[in-house]
């Protein structure tokens, strides 16, 4: 029995749990938790209505942190949105109270699975979650730049004419405005990107994908079915033990801290962080978007 629980209902939560009920996805059962309880339990009676048109049956429900038990994997989608006028820190600040209210009550249950986490900023809630958890780092994964690195993939794909599929071009760094594009290791099928694009556009494309969030929610207020979808992907990755490389956010032991780069995900989580070889000119990005996540994460009031 495979077992999966929500936490957190909204937007990013129900996007990944219908993505997730209409994908092939490997599992058995879904709970989802919400601070609203009824608002819960008629999202899981909704996504029960399309189960007879779903490729699998699973059991559905809203349900409490007792669901926790006996899960697999708990996926973190809870967290409070950045208000006009606040700043970046004051977002961490808040979802920080979230995420030790929303542990210490997992941590009263049986669970042992794995933790993969989507609410932003999404390094350092990553790094808290493990903190506060003292899970294995491997346990504890960020959806990272998963969904930012289909985002280049699909921009490109359009561009050139070319499934996204075979076009190996990864962000690296934070979920954020320092994520970067490690150009000098991208590829076309076997051939170096640098055959197909202008030297102008990398800079372009780099810029997009940066933007490409701040663009989606100003025009429909928020972002949620790439990042559901994002999720759905990594959560295979577990079910499957499919070895898939994936920029998921994952701890650096040197660093402390959590950041993206490629990883083998399978059912034990992370299960081996692929080696960078960067020019000095990316390692110089990925060690600035490493300083940009490390002052956040600091200025935490850790005495809370």
């Amino acid at each position: 029995m495979r077992k999966i629980v929500i936490i957190g209902c909204g937007n990013v939560g129900m996007a990944y749990a219908y993505a997730l009920t209409t994908s092939t996805v490997p599992f058995d059962e879904l709970a989802l938790i919400d601070l609203n309880q009824n608002y819960a339990k008629g999202q899981a009676q909704d996504l029960n209505d399309a189960l007879p048109y779903c490729p699998n049956y699973h059991k559905i429900y809203g349900g409490d942190y007792s669901d926790c038990d006996n899960a697999d994997l708990i996926v973190l989608c809870a967290g409070r949105n950045q208000e006009k006028g606040e700043t970046r820190q004051d977002l961490i600040d808040k979802n920080y109270d979230v995420f030790n209210d929303i542990i210490s009550k997992v941590a009263e249950t049986a669970f042992d699975g794995i933790y993969l986490v989507a609410t932003n900023p999404l390094d350092v809630m990553t790094t808290i979650t493990q903190k506060l958890s003292k899970f294995a780092p491997n346990k504890v994964i960020g959806s990272g730049t998963v969904l930012d690195s289909a985002r280049i993939q699909y921009v490109l794909g359009r561009r050139l004419n070319i499934n996204p599929r075979h076009i190996h071009c990864y962000v690296l760094g934070e979920h954020g405005d320092s994520e970067f594009i490690a150009w000098d290791t991208a590829l076309i099928g076997m051939n170096d990107i640098n055959q197909y694009l202008l030297p102008q556009e990398e800079e372009y494309y780099t810029d997009y994908v940066r933007k490409c969030a701040y663009e989606i929610i100003d025009k429909k207020g928020y972002t949620n079915f790439g990042i559901g979808m994002s999720l759905v992907k990594i959560t295979n990755a577990i079910f499957t033990n499919s070895h898939e490389v994936l920029t998921v956010s994952s701890y650096d032991k040197n660093k402390d801290i959590y950041y993206s780069r490629p990883a083998i995900i399978g059912e034990s989580g992370i299960q081996e962080i692929m080696p960078l070889k960067l020019s000095k000119k990316y390692d110089k990005l990925l060690q600035n978007s490493i300083k940009s996540i490390i002052n956040c994460y600091q200025q935490i009031p850790h005495n809370k």
